[in-house]
């Protein structure tokens, strides 16, 4: 494990200076990972298909689980899992627990990263799987699922391994009295909370769950990951290679161990209340989180979720150039990337009625709108280059939505500006693909865009002002939440008054995005997911706050 140190020293470093810093390559190029990468990952991957899947050894198991696992690109999964048996489960992960907390910060730092390191050399693998269980198209299935997930657990095992170092293993400690000073040595040990529980969600299975994961590991607590019903393979390979790892460097594997459940056994909601479950990580819709939130964190567990919001934009003005075609391309691609059904994806954007001030030029409302369909009816025109951007819809609601989106239009009170397209799958005729739709609504109409319309629709909103537009964006992300909010202006006292807007509502904010960067993207090492401060989630990837009480430390004190 000594070859990790330099990884963790770099790390670190980059953590520190929230520089640009990235372990783990996202091009999925042949001369990165070898030529024969994708074609073993797809291999791989297809050999789970219709069988068991028996990587997870001897994990405790009461009989077996038929996954609900049906590609949003059409073939159903039919893989199989073990069953978890949760007492004696509860037994092996606490009769795993000291020796892994006795191995200290470092050691398991190490651990943790090796095995990222096993999983990035997997990559494919799980690309596959994410792919055919989120519906993401192959790269972003590879990018996101695999190296971006990849830098964020090892994010969470730097910051985690910091925030443990800072106490030291052992003072001497002098207090000036009369005579002789008074001497102690004081021993500070780190100690975990206890059991981690990690209830995974199917849009992000593994970029949503190695940050809870690799903290509570890499701070000492054993660790049970639940995949969503409808997403487990991903997290299966992942907490196979947990257990590998674990085994090799001398450790009881028990240490992660896989929930896979049947339909409808509700079986986070038995994990989350059970006594020796200390810490849970979610990330899904808003029901469950608050009730996660209410019974678990009432029972005086930690709970840290990621739940639904409506994230905003507020277009002020822009410069020429780039003028329109800069600020419509870059919401064309973060409109359309995996069909908006992100939690970082933009919703509600606002534009003053009277329109919005290109270079020298007045633009009107409809200007704006009209500017924004075409960016993206053009960036989506070709089915064959789309698909690879929008991937496929994940399941009935966000289908039901994008199919009928005059039907929505009405039931808010909105008009449709661009329709959603069906766009026909090269590869899967089955798939389920749809351009991004718009809604025009009046700042009025708050019981409209109040809600999160998860999926390819956005509302553009018209205002009285970019006053009105800036206030209407902090009262709804501070009421509803949000995971991100963008502004466009070249006016500097109207970027200062966005600062102000997003700092009260507690909401990251990018500014004048028009190039390569979008605002439903974020940087491990350098950009919080999510800052904690709002509805939409009470934690961010990944803070001191994220991974600091995840430990405790209980001190021995001695005279010398």
């Amino acid at each position: 494990m000594r070859a990790h140190e330099a990884t963790l020293e770099e790390a670190a470093a980059a953590l520190a200076a929230r520089t640009f810093y990235s372990r783990y390559p996202e091009s999925p190029s042949p001369r990165v990972y070898g030529e024969t990468a994708a074609a073993d990952g797809l291999a791989t991957y297809e050999s789970y298909l219709g069988d068991k899947f028996v990587a997870l050894g001897d994990q405790p198991a009461d009989g077996d689980v038929d996954a609900e696992e049906v590609s949003p690109f059409g073939p159903r999964l039919d893989v199989s899992y073990p069953h978890l048996d949760v007492d004696a489960a509860i037994t092996a992960a606490l009769g795993a627990m000291p020796a892994w907390r006795d191995a200290g910060p470092r050691v398991r730092a190490a651990v943790c990263v090796e095995i990222v390191s096993r999983i990035n050399a997997r990559s494919f693998e799980v690309a596959q799987a994410v792919m055919h269980t989120s519906g993401q198209p192959f790269v972003m299935a590879f990018q996101a699922g695999g190296p971006h997930a990849q830098d964020r657990a090892l994010e969470a095992i730097v910051a985690a391994l910091v925030e443990q170092e800072r106490v030291p293993t052992t003072a001497t400690w002098e207090k000036p009295a009369k005579g002789d000073p008074i001497r102690m040595v004081k021993d500070f040990r780190i100690v975990p909370r206890g059991i981690a529980l990690v209830i995974g969600c199917n849009t992000f299975p593994t970029w949503n769950a190695y940050p809870g994961l690799f903290a509570s590991l890499a701070t000492g607590n054993p660790v049970l990951v639940k995949p969503h019903p409808r997403a487990v393979l991903p997290l299966a390979i992942t907490v196979a290679i947990c257990r590998e790892v674990l085994a090799e460097a001398g450790f009881d594997p028990a240490l992660v161990q896989l929930a896979a459940e049947a339909g409808g056994e509700g079986l986070a909601k038995t994990l989350a209340l059970n006594p020796a479950v200390k810490i849970i990580d979610y990330t899904g819709g808003p029901t469950f989180g608050a009730w996660l939130e209410k019974e678990a964190g009432g029972a005086g567990k930690l709970v840290y979720t990621e739940k639904a919001g409506v994230n905003s934009i507020v277009i002020d003005s822009i410069a020429d150039p780039p003028g329109l075609r800069g600020l419509t391309g870059n919401l064309a691609f973060s409109f359309s990337l995996y069909s908006g059904q992100m939690c970082t994806a933009p919703q509600n954007v606002y534009i003053p009625r009277s329109g919005i001030r290109v270079g020298d030029q007045q633009a009107s409302f409809e200007d704006v709108a009209d500017a924004i369909g075409m960016a993206i009816s053009k960036f989506t025109g070709d089915d064959a280059k789309a698909v690879e951007i929008l991937g496929a819809t994940v399941n009935d609601d966000v289908r039901g939505r994008a199919t009928d989106i005059p039907g929505l239009a009405e039931r808010l009170g909105g008009t449709v500006l661009l329709d959603s397209r069906a766009v026909a799958h090269p590869t899967f005729p089955d798939a389920v693909a749809r351009t991004p739709a718009l809604i025009g609504l009046d700042v009025a109409d708050e019981s409209a865009y109040t809600q999160e319309c998860f999926g390819p629709v956005a509302f553009l909103i018209a205002t009285d002002s970019t006053q009105q537009s800036l206030q209407r964006l902090t009262e709804t992300i501070r009421q509803h939440g949000a995971m991100t909010a963008a502004v466009y202006s070249c006016d500097e006292e109207v970027l200062d008054a966005a600062r102000d807007a997003c700092a009260e509502a507690g909401v990251a904010l990018s500014e004048n995005l028009t190039g390569p960067v979008f605002v439903n993207q974020t940087a491990a090492f350098s950009d919080y997911h999510g800052t904690g401060a709002n509805p939409a989630a009470n934690s961010a990837y990944t803070d001191a706050a994220f991974v600091a009480n995840r430990f405790r430390v209980v001190t021995s004190r001695r005279h010398v």
